[in-house]
């Protein structure tokens, strides 16, 4: 028998419907009263790592894209979500962040990155690596506070990355 499974920030919900027992689950759920909708809470992950008011550690927890919640943190000025899932391009949303100053999406299944990111204009460190990245967006040469773009283990088009450099000659670029 399944049942509907929701989740909502890290914590998971089993809907139970009228009917249903914990004896119908494993004996490590705890007994409820009959009733015609239970919430059973369980833990799903451990929580995301707030090391200041202003970072995010969301790493190490098998994303696949970045979740929404994380959007409206505009006080953000750290975000980590390396050794993650996340495929695809990161959601335009993230021009949110306008506080950002290091960005650390390294170590996922990227193949692109959103445009929007040139929009994060206190952005200090960029890193990339280690991803499926094919390209770069031009926009990240709007990132006139960019001191570090670590890019190590993609095959981008060096042509990209040569028209981003020209217009951030003091960024360091890990190739």
């Amino acid at each position: 028998m399944k049942y509907p499974l929701l989740s909502v920030a890290g914590v998971a919900l089993i809907l139970l419907g009228a009917g249903c027992s914990s004896a119908d689950f494993s004996n490590d759920l705890p007994d409820s009263p009959s009733e015609d909708l239970q919430l059973q809470t369980i833990q799903e992950q451990p929580q995301a790592t707030a090391t200041t008011a202003h970072t995010l550690d969301l790493s190490n927890r098998g994303l696949t894209k970045i979740p929404n919640s994380v959007f409206s943190q505009t006080d953000l000025e750290s975000l980590n979500l390396s050794g993650n899932a996340l495929e695809g391009a990161p959601q335009a949303e993230i021009r949110h962040l306008q506080k950002l100053t290091s960005l650390n999406l390294s170590g996922n299944n990227l193949t692109g990155l959103p445009a929007e990111l040139g929009q994060l204009a206190q952005l200090q460190t960029l890193d990339v690596s280690n991803n499926q990245l094919t390209g770069l967006p031009l926009e990240l040469g709007n990132l006139t506070q960019l001191r570090v773009l670590d890019i190590r283990g993609n095959t981008y088009s060096a042509q990209d990355l040569d028209q981003i450099m020209k217009k951030l000659p003091n960024t360091e670029v890990r190739r």
